[in-house]
């Protein structure tokens, strides 16, 4: 007498067969990953992007083909091209790194990558908008990490960017309605534009000093730091009506000159010779 399966049996037995076929897939999804990131790493990130690609169709839940999948498109992005192509490599980047938040939205590489390209997607033509939604993740790292410094370091070089952007509007602006008293880039800006400044753009830079200078006393050595620092006491010294605080701010910048070519000639020395 043949014997029959019970329905229990046989649903073990399907089931079974569902946990090899996945497992298979995911030792297929790593083997994927790993072609990828070999890829990735000569450089050939359209064939990186296909394996990827194969990996998360494979395990959807692997985390690293995503991000590493994301991580590519970024790679081939160039600020400030304006073709079409160049302009869907960044949004599928975006894209790509927004899904790894789905599933993990403390991932700082995430984090920092969307930072990243929606900075270098708002420079050509020129987005404040997205310039502060760049902001906004750099301060989201922050909230996991707050003892890095370059997140505090982008933060301060965005605040510059949108307060610089803006100095410049205005020198030119005045410059436009007169032709016969100049301002150059170098002159204070006249008692009437340092006020309008003052009021647009004094909180941006005053955020943006707090924070490099944060970085720097998380970093003491951060010379980058230290630049967009003396950047943007400059542009606080276009803000101030006194003449003498306007020194100031200037002489603060001044020394942090002085202060990074110190720091950099000691990293030089410091470094491995070959």
């Amino acid at each position: 007498m043949q014997r029959k399966r019970s329905p229990r049996g046989l649903l073990v037995f399907v089931v079974l067969l569902g946990l090899i076929a996945t497992g298979c897939n995911k030792l297929k999804a790593r083997d994927e990953l790993n072609k990828g990131v070999a890829q990735y790493k000569s450089a050939k990130f359209d064939r990186a992007i296909e394996h990827f690609q194969r990996a998360i169709e494979l395990d959807p839940a692997l985390l690293n083909a995503r991000l590493y999948l994301a991580t590519a498109y970024a790679s081939q992005y160039i600020p400030g091209a304006p073709s079409e192509e160049n302009i869907r490599m960044g949004e599928q980047a975006l894209r790509e790194f927004e899904k790894v938040l789905e599933v993990d939205p403390n991932n700082l590489s995430a984090i920092d990558g969307i930072g990243s390209i929606l900075f270098n997607m708002a420079g050509n033509p020129f987005k404040p908008e997205m310039m502060e939604r760049s902001k906004q993740f750099h301060m989201k790292h922050i909230q996991v990490k707050p003892d890095d410094p370059e997140p505090y370091y982008w933060i301060g070089v965005i605040n510059w960017t949108l307060a610089y952007r803006h100095n410049k509007e205005l020198r030119a602006e005045y410059n436009q309605r007169n032709p016969a008293r100049q301002v150059k880039d170098v002159d204070p800006l006249p008692l009437s534009l340092r006020e309008q400044f003052a009021r647009t753009h004094g909180a941006v830079v005053d955020e943006g000093i707090q924070h490099l200078e944060k970085a720097i006393e998380l970093n003491p050595q951060y010379d980058e730091a230290m630049a967009y620092l003396n950047l943007l006491y400059r542009q606080k010294a276009d803000q101030v009506t006194s003449e003498q605080e306007r020194e100031q701010y200037i002489a603060k910048a001044e020394a942090l000159v002085d202060k990074v070519k110190e720091v950099r000639q000691m990293k030089e020395a410091a470094a491995p010779t070959s």
